[in-house]
């Protein structure tokens, strides 16, 4: 053996050692991002033959292009069509949303995609993946129906998704779902110890979409939503498992995985502005910040605090159907529910507004306000500038306006012809989607809001 294949061979074993030993000594942290990304806790929603096949439902041209393409290529305009991201660090085809789950019998084409909370939580900001950074690209809607329709051209069973989706719209808008109704309506089919109940009539829904929140933001606080009814705690977190597969056992039987899980979101650091910032402007950004701002979204750097403080609604003025979605009865639901059973704070059933979040990271976070209305901290600042329809690009970024790549129109425009195509603007004018409110930056002058704007990227 040559002296040069001894020290490789001496390298890979210490490799190996240490990552034998990391494995097993393993932090609660690293072991919830683990079960997050590689354990199954609901059914498949497709297979990736179902997956392999989706471009026969696009529309033209983008079927024939992808008639034409190679399979690789046909899976990277699957990913970019339908918001998906790579799973870094492995050899999986299977994107970072979804674990991957293989067939019994070892079928590559049965290997099952099961929805992950990364579906939502998982997303990129100027072309780079960010650990927690909402998925502002998501199309689920979108994805949903063409899955169904290509699983009935298969004849494949369907599953609860592909069903609901029927019943219950999952967004209306790329990057945005109906996630709180989501949630209501599989509560309301279960007792407070989650067994099931089928004698119910539905509650009442008022549909409206939903911009995730960062996750990198959970230690800061105590509650969860932007009306921030719900006690932060393990338990929280797993709403949406609430599939009719699961009951009490899987849940019971879940709840240290999910404080593992919740232990790695609380592990998460808001990610750096990566390009230039003007240091003095900053300086006057933030002078001004603490004297307009600071009361509701706290303060950042030495002894930064962050107050949790709820908005009444007639005072933000920001869209209020989601103020409205839940009123009382999915609130008192969930206050007698196994969800907030080990909670360290009482639920809040009649909330007065919405709660101000904390803006570390703000800059990764557009679009901005609970419904993603809008795309970029300078609208934020210029209420009266704020777009009635935009369309965003991938994986551009607007650093003068910090926040996202778009383009304006009055309209939908013509090339907006199909319902996939239509969901990739963000319309206003639509319920739920209204981009009003939030006005409280009008006391500033010009100067007053580019120094804020330059002080939000430091944060």
């Amino acid at each position: 053996m040559s002296r040069g294949a001894w020290f490789l061979l001496v390298a890979l074993w210490g490799v190996s050692a240490f990552a034998a030993e990391r494995v097993g000594r393993e932090s609660l942290a690293e072991r919830g991002y683990r079960l997050l990304t590689t354990r199954a806790y609901l059914e498949p929603d497709f297979d990736q033959q179902v997956f392999d096949e989706l471009w026969q439902t696009w529309e033209e041209p983008l079927r024939t292009a992808a008639q034409h393409a190679t399979p690789e290529q046909r899976r990277r305009m699957a990913f970019s069509r339908y918001g998906l991201t790579e799973a870094a660090g492995t050899d999986s085809t299977v994107a970072l949303q979804y674990v991957p789950v293989a067939d019994a019998g070892g079928d590559p084409a049965k290997l099952g995609w099961v929805m992950n909370c990364l579906a939502c939580h998982g997303g990129k900001v100027a072309g780079q993946a960010i650990p927690g950074v909402p998925n502002s690209l998501y199309a689920l809607q979108t994805l949903t129906e063409e899955v169904r329709a290509t699983k009935l051209r298969l004849d494949k069973p369907l599953t609860h998704m592909d069903r609901g989706a029927l019943l219950v719209p999952l967004g209306g808008s790329v990057g945005t779902t109906n996630a709180v109704v989501f949630g209501k309506l599989l509560l309301a089919y279960r007792d407070d110890k989650l067994n099931r109940i089928s004698n119910r009539l539905p509650p009442t829904l008022i549909h409206h979409d939903m911009d995730a929140p960062a996750w990198w933001h959970m230690k800061r606080k105590q509650r969860l939503y932007i009306d921030g009814f719900a006690p932060k705690s393990p338990r929280a977190l797993m709403q949406f498992l609430l599939i009719p597969q699961n009951g009490p056992e899987e849940f019971n039987g879940w709840q240290a995985d999910y404080a593992a899980i919740m232990a790695w979101i609380e592990s998460l650091e808001a990610p750096k502005y990566p390009w230039a910032i003007d240091a003095a402007l900053a300086e006057q950004g933030r002078a001004t910040f603490n004297r307009v701002c600071a009361e509701c979204h706290g303060t950042y750097g030495p002894g930064s605090s962050y107050p949790e403080r709820m908005v009444p609604i007639g005072t933000v003025a920001t869209d209020r159907a989601r103020f409205d979605a839940l009123a009382g009865e999915g609130r008192e639901h969930y206050s007698h529910s196994w969800f907030v059973k080990d909670a360290t704070v009482d639920t809040i059933t009649n909330p007065a507004g919405y709660v101000a979040p904390p803006l570390d990271g703000v800059w990764a976070t557009a679009p901005y306000l609970h419904n993603g209305s809008v795309p970029t901290l300078w609208h934020m600042l210029n209420p009266d500038e704020r777009p009635k329809v935009w369309h965003r690009s991938e994986d551009g970024y607007d650093q003068q306006h910090v926040g996202l790549e778009i383009t304006t129109f009055d309209d939908l425009p013509a090339t907006a012809a199909s319902t996939a195509q239509a969901r990739r603007y963000f319309d206003t004018r639509r319920y739920g989607k209204t981009a009003g409110g939030h006005r409280f930056a009008d006391v500033l002058n010009d100067a007053q809001r580019r120094a804020v704007l330059e002080y939000l990227k430091t944060l």
